[in-house]
């Protein structure tokens, strides 16, 4: 497995097994309301609309819910969000990427601040980690919805890497062939479970099994923010750590 796709697939088995099902539900409807609210509440005319759509159903979130946020992104009273991004290192020297839709800047930063400092972690400056990731378009799709001849289709779309996994395909592509993709998918009626664009750390550091857990325990106060969207980070999390998740 490549290390694009290893990483991917770990965030995936993390979020399948992820208790919160509101805490995604709430993430997505958030997503939803700013996508209409910049692009308007027609999926078709609107990419973003769509892939926020996509992964809502990714994550079997019933239909009522998904229109109720489109609604809500229509509603000229609704808040209007703002998209940022913290950087810093967790305990080790584990680099991490914090991304985030805020209605409120000051709140956001003071609770993403108090994180990093109750885990002895440290934020840097906005740009300052950004070398250390590639931003790349990641699907998710059920092996059981496609036929043989969709591992070429995907490559001819751009995917740069390919992995089976349990059933799920993942594919990978350059972050400016996503809409090549999603093109390529929508023409051969098959349905991701999930798109998204996702920072993937160049290299990785190993660190101790003792050490992971303390990093680990960071992102998730992160990630149980309600304004915090995703978390990444260079850690090369240890396989037994990856079997509890």
């Amino acid at each position: 497995m490549s290390g694009h796709n290893k990483w991917s697939t770990i965030k995936r088995k993390k979020g399948a097994n992820d208790a919160k099902r509101s805490k995604m539900f709430s993430k997505i409807i958030k997503e939803i309301t700013v996508a209409v609210k910049e692009g308007g509440a027609d999926p078709d005319s609107n990419p973003r609309l769509r892939m926020a759509i996509t992964n809502a159903k990714g994550v079997s979130m019933p239909k009522d819910n998904i229109s109720r946020a489109i609604s809500k992104g229509k509603d000229k009273d609704t808040a209007n969000y703002s998209e940022v991004s913290y950087e810093g290192y967790a305990p080790h020297g584990i680099a991490v990427f914090v991304d985030c839709t805020t209605d409120n800047l000051q709140r956001t930063i003071a609770n993403v601040r108090s994180i990093f400092n109750k885990y002895n972690g440290s934020l840097g400056k906005n740009g300052s980690l950004a070398f250390l990731f590639d931003r790349k378009a990641i699907f998710t799709i059920n092996e059981s919805d496609v036929n043989e001849d969709f591992e070429l289709e995907a490559i001819d779309a751009g995917a740069e890497d390919y992995d089976v996994d349990e059933g799920m395909i993942t594919v990978t592509t350059a972050f400016e062939d996503f809409g090549a993709m999603m093109s390529k998918l929508e023409e051969l009626k098959v349905e991701p479970t999930s798109a998204e664009i996702q920072r993937i750390p160049k290299t990785t550091e190993k660190i101790g099994v003792d050490q992971a857990r303390a990093v680990l325990k960071m992102i998730d106060m992160l990630e149980d923010d309600d304004d915090v969207v995703d978390v990444f980070h260079n850690m090369d999390i240890p396989e037994e750590l990856v079997d509890e998740m």
